[in-house]
């Protein structure tokens, strides 16, 4: 049963039109593969703060994080905590991010030539894109099973709901980049923050926050309210995020597009701190819904799938009229978390993958032709591995496990390439590779029958991801004092 109604659909209708519309309308202006990839370096503080917004909470965001929050409790908002707190002491200070836009790369491993040299770029542009794209390879089946689950369809219709989805996503950044990502964001933000309020001032109305307290200590106990004592995270959740979220700021792709659009280094800095609240607020948000639906479902209704919880909650208490606001504010957050991934993995293709074949010498023409051809290409291979990946667990540890493929060298190597004058190519090269193959390695083995309970009971993604960090940055720092720094770059 849901309240979604012919009513909702026309609103999402209007919505999804005039998104189309918007997207479409500013190709005209792309007329360089630097328009195409940056917005020609032109985004301004408020574009950007709306368009980093939007772009981090989609579908998948709010579906893991309120299974953080039924699984969790009020625990389960660390993640946002830290994020919010890693954003801020970035921006404020300038670590890394500042050499790293004045240097005027388009992406980080444009940044690592300078000092790795150029097999060092292109092979932490392969990392890059290979995270990136098992990362978001569950966005399109995850917003399915909320839309079809939220909207009462067929589930027979996830995988039509799913390709129209990218689709629509697909049309206007094929056509106009980024800089029909950020005009698009702009909307998207507006319509996703009245959805969010609207839905959490009902819970907290209707609910209230006495009960929602109540179920998280009747469930979990104090482990509800502080994840050092919760049994199913500890210290090692808490260490392992807090690293995952300095890496995340420092070198996802997303966000350090937002960094490199910026007009300015000043101009950068200053979307990372006033959007750092956000950070907050996207973890709390869907978390509060979470225990709503702990507190209201029954056991028995959520079963084993506690990553639908959420969205079964959402089909019974949302009215009409409301609901379509809701299912737009939805579509919102997840057409523009597609919209930004599809252009920040290309562009790292194209600047970083393809260079040693263009080496910068392709006429502009050329260049937007195959960049528009790489996002339809990503396009279509999310398409296919959504629709087949059988995702086991919980939703938010596939994430930082396969973000951790090159989060974990990624930021060491920023690190060193910024600070460290004695860092070189055998260490760039050493954490890239040792990066990459503790999370692979995880997830192999998480989906074989006879290791999985070796991978997710024994070792945990918690302990994987820390490992992951550690051996990085060890195998940096052994690479670079095993080779005598000699005809290498003087640095960043």
């Amino acid at each position: 049963m849901t309240n979604f109604t012919w009513l909702d659909g026309s609103i999402v209708g209007v919505y999804i039109l005039a998104t189309m519309i918007a997207g479409i309308a500013v190709r005209k202006y792309v007329g360089k593969v630097e328009h195409y990839l940056i917005a020609g370096r032109e985004m301004n503080l408020y574009l950007g703060i709306a368009s980093l917004a939007a772009t981090e909470f989609g579908i998948v965001t709010c579906m893991y994080t309120a299974q953080s929050g039924y699984v969790n409790g009020f625990s389960g908002a660390v993640p946002g905590v830290l994020a919010a707190l890693s954003m801020f002491f970035v921006g404020y200070t300038g670590f890394c991010v500042k050499p790293l836009r004045d240097a005027g790369v388009m992406t980080i491993p444009e940044l690592f030539e300078i000092r790795f040299g150029k097999r060092i770029r292109w092979l932490s542009g392969v990392v890059i894109v290979l995270g990136g794209l098992l990362n978001m390879g569950v966005f399109l089946r995850t917003g399915g099973d909320f839309l079809v689950t939220v909207c009462g369809f067929d589930p027979k219709y996830l995988e039509i709901t799913m390709t129209v989805l990218l689709v629509s996503v697909a049309v206007y950044t094929v056509l106009g980049g980024m800089l029909s990502v950020l005009v698009t964001d702009f909307l998207q933000f507006v319509v996703m923050s009245a959805g969010l309020l609207a839905v959490t001032v009902l819970i907290l109305v209707n609910i209230g926050w006495e009960q929602l307290t109540s179920a998280v200590e009747q469930r979990y106990g104090a482990g509800g309210f502080n994840p050092f004592v919760h049994p199913k995270m500890g210290w090692e959740y808490v260490v392992a995020n807090a690293m995952l979220s300095m890496a995340m700021v420092l070198t996802w792709q997303t966000t350090i597009q937002r960094l490199l659009a910026a007009k300015d280094t000043r101009t950068g800095r200053q979307v990372y701190t006033r959007t750092s609240f956000f950070f907050l607020c996207r973890w709390l948000i869907p978390v509060v819904w979470g225990i709503t639906a702990l507190a209201v479902l029954t056991p028995e209704e959520v079963g084993d799938n506690t990553l639908m919880a959420m969205p079964m909650l959402l089909s019974k208490i949302v009215p009409m009229g409301l609901m379509g606001i809701l299912v737009a504010a939805m579509l919102a957050a997840d057409m523009s978390t597609d919209a930004s991934y599809m252009i920040t993995w290309s562009s790292v293709i194209y600047n970083d993958i393809l260079a040693p074949f263009h080496k910068g010498q392709w006429t502009d023409k050329r260049g937007l032709l195959i960049s528009r051809f790489i996002v339809a290409l990503i396009g279509i291979f999310l398409l296919f591995y959504g629709l087949w990946y059988p995702l086991r667990g919980n939703l938010w540890d596939y994430l930082t496990v396969t973000a951790n493929i090159y989060l974990s060298s990624m930021v060491i190597l920023l690190i060193a390439c910024c600070y460290w004058k004695r860092s070189n190519s055998w260490g760039a090269a050493g954490a890239i590779l040792s990066g990459a193959i503790i999370p692979i390695t995880f997830l192999v083995l998480e989906q074989l029958p006879a290791t999985r309970h070796f991978a997710k009971d024994i070792v945990g993604p918690h302990f994987a991801n820390i490992a992951t960090y550690l051996i990085a940055g060890s195998a940096m720092i052994a690479g670079s004092l095993l080779k005598p720094k000699t005809s290498e770059t003087k640095g960043a």
